[in-house]
């Protein structure tokens, strides 16, 4: 089996509600997506195909390229299969390997057990062929398999990813409850930024949002800061494939003259790290980063921009009334300081934002976690009334 050389299908994963802009990304980079689903986009393609998707996408979480479709009843039917597939084609006799899963499967009770099946299948082929086996265990930094497993239907992928793809690998310090980059960059992408115009990101924190916008205006991939996949270290890989495709991401850089992107908290600490972290992903110059309270940020009036907060969500009764003040101070900030912007407040509490007093033109619905949020979008006009959500 040549496995560099087949046409296989491909999922491509991504946290529930992303994967719209999954697909806008996809189609972006050429592909055909062949149907999209509230957790991935599906297409087909080669193992090269997963090795430009790992290195492009901002909004993935995995790229699984399937090797087996079957049936399986239980865990002893999934080893007798596997065991008879040519692993010793995927996975190096002197290498080390890994399986994650997703099981739903009356006969298993714990999804690890189907792991520990797909490995003694992968072990014992190794032994009964080679008499050495390759070493296995949980870190996801060599070679994966993926194992997918609905009532009788089984499926075996390799991972090309590994570790996820949904954390882009410049933050250095996460600071306080920052936002996954992958959903940082899916909002972005749902929002009427033009990439040129200014992007204002008061109270930032690490400013995970911000950087985000730099790297997206200037065209800056998610590949340009890793230099691991799990596709590596599959048998038949060969590192021109690789360069290839990480010298294209250097040659798509592009340069914005006159770009503004401004990030503002009131924490000193937080504008630290979030220097630390913009100059990790090559954009500190990009970014104007001032201490201050939100209201203090300069708002440039020849070009309107957006301008996006992501503040505090109040998990707790007293943080939350406190917090009740300050969304209206935002609301308040929109309306008078803001006209011809578009605003943007992503927040998990839906009752907090009924205090930013204005109107939304749009409710784009997310998660973070497994919190259900929303980005809500403002057109500041001149003379913007209040209104209930």
């Amino acid at each position: 089996m040549q496995v560099f050389n087949a046409t296989n299908r491909i999922i491509v994963t991504c946290s529930n509600r992303l994967s719209p802009f999954l697909q806008q990304e996809v189609l972006e980079l050429g592909f055909t997506p062949v149907r999209t689903f509230k957790t991935g986009v599906e297409l087909n393609g080669t193992l090269a195909d997963c090795i430009k998707l790992n290195l492009n996408l901002r909004c993935a979480s995995q790229v699984l390229f399937s090797i087996k479709e079957f049936t399986a009843n239980d865990a002893e039917g999934l080893y007798k299969t596997l065991l008879d597939f040519e692993w010793e084609d995927i996975i190096a006799a002197d290498g080390y390997f890994s399986i994650s899963s997703n099981v739903d499967n009356d006969t298993i009770n714990n999804s690890l057990y189907a792991n520990v099946k797909v490995k003694d299948a992968i072990v014992d082929r190794f032994r009964n062929r080679t008499g050495q086996r390759p070493n296995s265990g949980p870190e996801l930094d060599k070679t994966v398999i993926h194992l997918y497993w609905k009532e009788s239907i089984a499926e075996i992928f390799i991972d090309t990813s590994g570790e996820t793809l949904s954390k882009h690998g410049y933050r250095k310090i996460p600071g306080k409850a920052p936002m996954l980059e992958a959903l940082a960059a899916a909002t972005l992408l749902a929002t009427k930024w033009d990439r040129k115009s200014p992007f204002l990101n008061p109270m930032c924190g690490s400013s995970t949002l911000a950087i985000e916008a730099a790297l997206l205006a200037t065209n800056r991939r998610p590949g340009l800061y890793r230099t691991n996949y799990a596709f590596m270290h599959i048998v038949g890989f060969k590192n021109e494939m690789y360069q290839q495709q990480r010298q294209r991401l250097d040659e798509v850089i592009m340069e914005v003259p006159g770009l503004i992107i401004i990030a503002t908290d009131i924490s000193e600490d937080a504008i630290n790290i979030s220097k630390i972290n913009a100059g990790a992903a090559g954009v500190a110059h990009l970014i104007e980063f001032t201490v201050g309270d939100f209201e203090t940020t300069l708002i440039p009036e020849e070009q309107a921009g957006i301008i996006y907060f992501n503040p505090e969500y109040g998990d707790r009764l007293g943080v939350a009334a406190a917090l009740e003040i300050t969304y209206g101070r935002m609301g308040d900030f929109l309306k008078k300081k803001c006209k011809g912007y578009f605003g943007y407040i992503f927040t998990g509490n839906l009752e907090l934002a009924k205090k930013i007093g204005l109107k939304p033109s749009r409710r784009i619905e997310f998660y973070t976690s497994k919190i259900d949020c929303r980005l809500f979008e403002y057109e500041l006009y001149a003379g913007t009334k209040r209104a209930a959500i």
